[in-house]
């Protein structure tokens, strides 16, 4: 089309138009609101726009539909480089939306949010996240492919489809992006194609100050298919070859046992006059006199703004004609799987309806009293072995740890290529049981794009001290709303020996300070199984299942409320003798067992005590105000927490007479029964805290 542009078959001198109103429009936009990033924006529009009107399979007019291909801008910082497709694409903004960006109220935010802007399928911008969380996704879509049309040939199956991605240099600098690349390459996605910008370029100018790998080569030894594309030619001229691109986009589609890898070597913000190939226009406004030059380079008024030419937009937005054909192609193709798999499809009908089956609760196990007890990890194991047969869309796996976490169905196969298995575990690209190995950041953004396709449920173990691991991705899940479950084990000082290295102490309260997300701490086996009950029945936001190493006394449920109330997140365990409290003991996990005997103690000397049992703050607090108060009654002052970490959590629950039994510091290296004795998680401590909080109630 040009000597600096070669554009695809089929294309016209409107389709190069189009992608130059790309480039003006994502220098407006940011000059207009005077911040944001627009040079990726500008020099990857070829690329953008061959993906979304070329290669995508996808349906503008129904962004929901189940056989589309997924997107994920993994550079969420570029969030107009994804915008004005969706914009051109038909997929719900208009130019008044691209107008708007960064704004309040408007469908553009600083970047992709998933659930606000149609067409966004995840939430990106903490860099690596989007390409860690498309990981997720090409999992989810094998697995599902597995549930529904395993037997069907490659390609031919209405379950296949690909994800794509595009990331930046600094997704590539993100150490999540290489712990999923790495989990990717052993798992040979081959339906996962991530679009590499390198351009060389971040916030604080060229790369070579803190980046200078070979980043292809580290691809390479991922086990991924890796691709070459340079519109500098070597820095000899710059010619944006979109037929190049295209090629290696179908040639990746072709490898089906790796994922593919396509380094694509621009020059950020081509072809802005003087601030192409800079970092200051990778994050800043590029000024009007630039933003005048670019329009002078690309042949068009200086002096028009948010300019889109009626035969642009009407060449654009044919796609949603095309959309539609393929959807019905895709349709068709459906009705003919569902004639020949009349079982699976009524397990796809159920799964898109968000339904679980009838009574698949009564599964669940119940466990008799024994003051011994159980482990709540093993308790959870148990559960998911129970719950195996009747839930084929739950599935998971740990981060190493599955022995000890209590993650692995027994009997289930393992997610992995075949020929991957081991004595331990072996399976198929099918498979169950998930192993993220060490890498618990990515095992958090690989849940997250596994259930962001809200399909299957996937969930993840690890130490709840390598929570902190997870955090960006935990607290990422946290705002998208997405219905992750973390089974945390080792919950306390009582998993004892490892010693402080290892035992959480202010992690509790750290992750209940996420808005969002869900901590759920039961105080036996039986409230394990509620609490598991509860987590399968939510599916608005993530939770965080607590789990003790040690075992915990199973409280007689003939003695103690049944455990209905975990679903509420707080309840009456057992009440005062005479009816009517003096003193309320707030307990969650291991803790519980010293609530109740401190409860027998003080009953004993006369005086009235409710044992409360808190498994979640966040259930107790969606509760209304009514049950709430029938829980912790206002005009009951004297209160006392008890919880083997930071009493930070629990002040708002004391009031100004309450008192905490908790632990504001490191533990140490020693058995659970010593650390708890040792520091002060006892029945007779909880005594005397009720008793303080008494005298500080009545005074």
């Amino acid at each position: 089309m040009s000597e600096s542009f070669k554009g695809i078959d089929g294309w016209t001198d409107v389709d190069k138009r189009a992608i130059d109103t790309v480039r003006t429009l994502a220098a407006d936009a940011v000059q207009k609101v005077g911040n944001g990033h627009p040079g990726t924006a500008i020099s990857l529009a070829p690329a953008a726009y061959l993906l979304y009107q070329d290669i995508m399979r996808h349906d503008p007019s129904d962004t929901g539909w189940l056989g589309r291909d997924r997107f994920v801008l993994s550079a969420g910082h570029s969030s107009l480089t994804q915008y004005i497709q969706l914009y051109l694409g038909g997929f719900g903004l208009e130019l008044e939306d691209i107008e708007s960006l960064r704004t309040w109220g408007s469908k553009t935010p600083g970047h992709p949010e998933v659930g606000h802007t149609k067409g966004v399928e995840t939430t990106t911008g903490p860099l690596g996240q989007g390409l860690a969380t498309a990981v997720g996704m090409a999992m989810a879509q094998r697995r599902e492919r597995g549930l529904f049309d395993p037997e069907a040939p490659a390609g031919e199956s209405p379950f296949d489809r690909f994800t794509y991605a595009i990331a930046s240099d600094g997704d590539m600098q993100e150490g999540v992006t290489n712990e999923a690349s790495s989990i990717a390459g052993t798992q040979e996605l081959g339906n996962l194609i991530v679009l590499w910008d390198d351009n060389d370029i971040s916030i604080e100018g060229h790369t070579d100050i803190a980046f200078t790998e070979d980043t292809a080569a580290r691809y390479e030894a991922l086990g991924w298919d890796v691709h070459h594309v340079d519109w500098t030619h070597g820095g000899t001229e710059y010619v944006e070859d979109v037929a190049a691109l295209k090629t290696a986009i179908e040639d990746a589609k072709k490898v089906t046992d790796k994922p593919s890898f396509i380094a694509l070597r621009t020059v950020i913000a081509w072809p802005a006059p003087t601030k192409q190939g800079t970092g200051a226009a990778h994050g800043s406004a590029l000024g009007d006199e630039e933003v005048a030059g670019l329009k002078k380079a690309l042949g068009l008024d200086p002096e028009k703004t948010f300019d889109v030419p009626a035969e642009v937009l009407d060449r654009t937005r044919e796609l949603v004609q095309r959309g539609k054909e393929a959807h019905a192609a895709w349709d068709e193709k459906l009705a003919s799987w569902r004639e020949a798999n009349a079982d699976r499809a009524a397990l796809l009908d159920r799964l898109v309806a968000g339904k679980l089956p009838d009574g698949w609760a009564d599964a669940l196990p119940t466990f008799e009293a024994d003051a011994k007890g159980l482990a709540t990890r093993a308790a959870s194991g148990k559960v998911l072995n129970a719950l195996a047969p009747v839930l084929p869309e739950l599935w998971g796996g740990s981060a190493d740890l599955a022995g000890s976490n209590n993650t692995t169905m027994d009997g289930e196969p393992s997610f992995i290529p075949k020929d991957r298995s081991t004595k331990e575990f072996s399976g198929d690209e099918y498979g169950r049981t998930l192993h993220f190995g060490i890498r618990e950041h990515a095992m958090g953004a690989i849940l997250s794009g596994i259930n962001l396709d809200e399909l299957t449920r996937a969930y993840g173990g690890t130490f709840l001290q390598f929570s902190d691991y997870m955090r960006g991705a935990v607290r990422l899940s946290a705002l998208m709303g997405v219905d992750n479950i973390y089974v945390w084990t080792h919950d306390s000082i009582g998993l004892g020996e490892d010693g402080p290295t290892h035992q959480p102490v202010e992690h509790l309260a750290a992750l209940r300070a996420i808005p969002g997300l869900d901590v759920v701490r039961p105080a036996d086996a039986n409230e394990t199984a509620a609490a598991w009950k509860a987590t399968i029945e939510r599916r608005e936001r993530p939770i965080g299942l607590i789990l003790s190493r040690q075992a915990l006394p199973t409280l007689d449920r003939s003695e103690y409320a049944s455990t209905d109330g975990v679903a509420r997140g707080g309840y009456v365990l057992k009440d005062a003798g005479s009816g009517e409290p003096e003193v309320i003991l707030i307990a969650t996990g291991s803790e519980v067992q010293y609530a109740v005997e401190a409860q027998k103690q003080l009953e004993e000397a006369g005086t009235p005590t409710r044992v409360v049992s808190m498994p979640s703050v966040e259930w107790f607090e969606d509760q209304d105000e009514a049950y709430r108060e029938s829980v912790l009654p206002r005009g009951v002052r004297a209160r006392v927490s008890v919880e083997a970490g930071i009493a930070q959590s629990w002040f708002k629950y004391l009031g100004d007479a309450g008192r905490a039994v908790s632990l504001e510091h490191y533990g140490a290296s020693a058995d659970a029964a010593t650390l708890f004795r040792e520091y002060g998680f006892t029945a007779d401590a909880v005594v005397a805290a009720a008793k303080e909080s008494i005298e500080a109630a009545q005074s």
